[in-house]
């Protein structure tokens, strides 16, 4: 275990409105690793924020087992140090070789980075504030070791998926009751599973599959979950698979048409063939007559 002093990085980031893909800074050293941070100036996977993230660096080289526990907060600053933004301070959030980074897909609108006179110079500033709480640099992996996401338990490979979720719609859970947390594991599990049939091609789910996900949706829903944005999700891949099947039908139908046009035109073309050797064999008939006349 390890409780170090917080500790501060600031970097700046000059045309920061000519930018447009993502920004890395410079490394610096905390809890024994490097970090650094990630700005996405056009968000990530979110066009109207920018999105901000702490990574531990190198995390490709880091061994299963190794981990750091720390608090941290990302600010934005324009060149007069006036604040911009501040993201919650998260008080233990867990870095390891399987989660190496965390952070805010909606940090900051991008309208509000726009107002005028806001960015001075154009120069924006980030500063990291961030305090390791444990270390860890070996320790034994069973692959179920699990980590609390606003009170749910859920599996490091979880984490992100799961985090997301919490960042995109923060009330979810807010009339989700159960103090059991094998209860609520399973809940988060059937929500996980759920929102990943539906992510798949609307084309590549069987009726019966949208027919257990409308069911599991509105058990989810009886829960205490709050879903609408998961039932706007579901009509939204029934409708495009409804409109997928009609245009393979309109297609099957016009492939039968083609195929049947073909068998008729093939059938003509006998026919034509039949009367091209009917007359053949009449001019070569005629021809013999006049040779051998009787």
């Amino acid at each position: 275990m390890e409780d170090q002093k917080q500790m501060s990085f600031t970097f700046e980031i000059d045309n920061f409105s000519e930018k447009e893909t993502v920004i890395s800074s410079p490394q610096f050293s905390s809890g024994g690793c490097e970090w650094f941070v990630k700005v996405y100036p056009n968000g990530l996977g979110i066009k109207d924020h920018l999105s901000l993230y702490l990574f531990v660096a190198n995390s490709e080289s880091l061994r299963l087992g190794w981990k750091r526990r720390a608090s941290y907060s990302l600010v934005l600053l324009n060149q007069s140090s006036k604040e911009i933004h501040r993201t919650f301070e998260s008080s233990c959030s867990l870095f390891c070789a399987q989660v190496p980074g965390w952070g805010r897909a909606k940090a900051v609108p991008l309208k509000k980075l726009q107002e005028k006179g806001l960015l001075e110079k154009n120069k924006l500033i980030v500063k990291v504030q961030l305090k390791v709480i444990e270390v860890v640099d070996e320790a034994q992996v069973t692959g179920k070791e699990t980590m609390d996401i606003r009170g749910f338990q859920v599996l490091y490979s979880q984490a992100f998926s799961v985090s997301w979720i919490f960042e995109e719609h923060p009330d979810i859970a807010v009339n989700f009751k159960p103090k059991s947390q094998l209860v609520k594991t399973t809940y988060m599990n059937i929500l996980l599973g759920l929102i990943d049939t539906l992510n798949k091609p609307p084309h590549s789910l069987s009726e019966t599959e949208l027919s257990n996900a409308q069911s599991v949706l509105i058990d989810l829903t009886e829960a205490g979950f709050k879903l609408d944005w998961l039932k706007t999700k579901l009509d939204k891949v029934s409708l495009e698979r409804k409109k997928t099947n009609a245009d393979r039908t309109q297609v099957q139908e016009l492939e039968e048409h083609i195929k049947k046009l073909k068998a008729e035109l093939n059938k003509e073309k006998v026919k034509v063939l039949s009367l091209k050797q009917t007359v053949s064999d009449i001019i070569e008939l005629n021809k013999k007559r006049k040779l051998n006349p009787q």
